[in-house]
């Protein structure tokens, strides 16, 4: 008998569903109802709703209720810091059944060999992971990146069954003035998906932006900045991630009128935030706490999404559906209870089925020693630029002002808030080292750096003391990329990131409370960021010059003399 013919066998009742959940309800998201009915399912689809069903397999849920598996629509695995096989097993129970990831991380610093890295991973993962080809490495011209990625690079993936189509197009400026490059990204791709990424983007720049085929977007950070580009045909992906927090912002555009456009991402989240709030759950118990309808909710975290990006198979608690579902006590708390991905239900077993995947990367580092002198930054006359951090943000201003000197260097003004801050070069090509000031990170003493630096993920080290800076910048190197705090010349914290500087190869919950002391390494320092992490690998994002837009938001173009 083929699957089509069980199939309907177990959807009609002529023969018992693999599997029944008896006594719930279902959330229905065309009407908004819950229904009392059982669910049945064959193999990885829904057969049976809205009636009474014999199971091989019965699952009593009396007085719970089913809604359909969540779809996070735009995020990069990289951020949580371990590898997709970890973050399938650490996000999957918490009802994530799809996500939609750009490899943007490692492709800047392995080329093709961290997307194939993804792709086989993918294939092995429970959860349905897509992925959308990287079409900015390097972001800019302005960085030195570990790999480049024209479009003839990119081509071979393009027919993957796991790729969904080209992922966020951040040059925008190049799309707007016709760069060649560009476009022959853009050409490859016309009549498929192209992610978007155009933050503050308005007016007849917009209008062009969007005529190249580019249909989504998750740069927004106002309603009205939303409300242009929902008018314009685009597709809002609301963020809420670990840096960039976007849901309170946007609650006003999370209506039922609007949730058919609308769908929920992540963007960057690590594995202690994950752990202390959730994942979608998080936003989607937020939204609701915050007087959003619960069907606009639950639709931008399902259907919607799934018919943003080409899923038609998946979205609703409906028969021929995939069998994507996340069993919650109500759709208030949305704790999941339990979860099914194609069908499956979701525990240790099932994740001990999946075939590993080698690591790659685990000599990615390869960054030049430095020393205190390798920070010092000459006296110049005037105000000197610095880097204003903005706290939940991963856009930046240029400020200026007027700092101490010791002897013919620049110093630090501790009572500004104002520490130095530098990028190194560490995939091995040039040797580049700049430096410059920042302001906000808090820090009283001591240093913290990073391989993990947006987009390029050179080495970007922030401190007060020139040889704490030169101690953790050099031991990063030592332990083949990662985060370390460095405290009166001793390492206070740090954990290790191997897979391409960017990953772990421990399990989540390791990361995870390695994240918590580090944090706690941190705050010993004196620094008052939520995440002086997350925020430290941002703080290196590139400068467009001739628009005076960073690829991530609004900067002056004087950042670049800092830390290009």
């Amino acid at each position: 008998m083929t699957d089509l013919e069980r199939f309907i066998d177990q959807g009609t009742g002529r023969e018992p569903a693999d599997i029944v959940l008896k006594g719930g309800q279902f959330f229905d998201l065309v009407t908004g109802e819950l229904v009392a009915s059982d669910i049945a399912i064959c193999g990885e689809r829904i057969v049976g709703t809205c009636g009474e069903y014999k199971g091989r397999r019965e699952i009593d849920i009396t007085g719970r209720i089913v809604v359909p598996g969540f779809i996070d629509t735009h995020l990069h695995i990289e951020s949580s810091l371990v590898t997709p096989h970890e973050f399938d097993r650490c996000v999957l129970p918490y009802g994530v059944t799809t996500v939609i990831c750009d490899p943007h991380e490692i492709a800047n610093v392995l080329g093709t060999e961290g997307i194939q890295f993804f792709l086989d991973s993918a294939m092995e993962t429970i959860m349905d992971i897509r992925v959308q080809l990287s079409s900015c490495v390097p972001a800019t011209h302005l960085e030195t990146s570990g790999a480049d990625l024209p479009i003839e690079r990119l081509l071979p993936f393009r027919d993957h069954p796991k790729v969904i189509g080209l992922a966020e197009f951040m040059n925008f400026p190049g799309v707007i003035h016709k760069d060649p490059v560009c476009l022959a990204k853009l050409e490859a791709f016309q009549g498929g998906h192209i992610d978007g990424h155009a933050p503050l983007l308005r007016g007849n720049d917009l209008n062009g932006y969007l005529s190249a085929g580019i249909r989504t977007e998750h740069e927004c950070t106002t309603a009205e900045e939303a409300l242009e580009k929902i008018r314009k045909g685009m597709h809002i992906l609301i963020r809420e991630g670990s840096v960039s927090k976007d849901l309170h912002a946007l609650m006003p555009i999370l209506t039922e009128r609007l949730s058919p456009f609308l769908a929920l991402c992540t963007d960057d989240r690590n594995p202690l935030d994950i752990a202390e709030q959730g994942h979608l759950d998080y936003m989607i118990r937020t939204a609701i706490a915050h007087g959003r309808a619960p069907l606009a909710v639950y639709r931008a975290a399902s259907i919607s999404a799934a018919k943003a990006f080409g899923l038609r198979d998946r979205g609703l608690v409906a028969p021929g559906w995939r069998a994507d579902l996340v069993v919650v006590d109500t759709l208030e708390n949305c704790k999941a209870g339990m979860v099914f991905s194609a069908g499956r239900k979701v525990d240790d077993a099932l994740f001990a089925t999946r075939k590993a995947i080698e690591p790659v990367g685990l000599d990615s580092v390869k960054a030049r020693p430095v020393s205190a002198a390798h920070f010092a930054v000459p006296v110049t006359e005037g105000e000197t630029p610095v880097i204003g951090v903005l706290p939940g943000k991963i856009i930046t201003e240029h400020r200026r002002y007027r700092l101490p000197a010791s002897g013919n260097q620049t110093a630090v003004d501790l009572a500004q808030d104002i520490i130095k801050v530098a990028v190194i070069e560490r995939h091995g090509k040039n040797g580049n080292h700049a430096n410059g000031f920042v302001q906000g990170f808090g820090l009283k003493k001591g240093a913290i750096a990073s391989t993990v630096g947006h987009d390029s993920h050179n080495i970007c080290v922030v401190g007060v003391d020139e040889d704490d800076m030169a101690l953790a910048a050099n031991r990063l190197g030592e332990i083949k990329g990662g985060f370390v705090v460095v405290e009166n010349g001793k390492v206070t914290g740090e954990i290790a990131l191997p897979v391409a500087g960017l990953m772990s190869l421990e399990p989540y919950e390791a990361v995870r409370d390695t994240l918590h002391h580090l944090r706690q390494a941190a705050f010993a320092l004196g620094a008052t960021l939520e995440e002086p992490f997350l925020q430290l690998a941002f703080l290196p994002l590139p400068v467009i010059p001739h628009l005076k837009i960073s690829d991530r938001g609004m900067v002056d173009v004087d950042r670049f003399a800092l830390i290009g």
